[in-house]
């Protein structure tokens, strides 16, 4: 499992962070954001690039969670 933290980050960095993340082909992948330009973003990079993903909101951060 890979974890990426782009909390902070204004787009592209977060969908830049992401890709590099997925170079190693992981199984599972959780990107932490606080914004949703970013939240729709990462998980557009991640269904483009074949992951199954669910959205978990928290009170300031969003985790999203790609699985293959």
């Amino acid at each position: 499992m890979v974890e990426v933290d782009a909390r902070g980050l204004s787009c592209p960095e977060p969908v830049i962070q992401t890709k590099r993340a997925l170079m190693s082909s992981p199984k599972e992948v959780t990107v932490k954001v606080d914004n949703n330009v970013a939240k729709e973003n990462v998980k557009k990079t991640l269904e483009s690039s074949g992951y199954k993903v669910s959205i978990k909101e928290e009170t300031e951060d969003i985790l999203l969670h790609g699985t293959k």
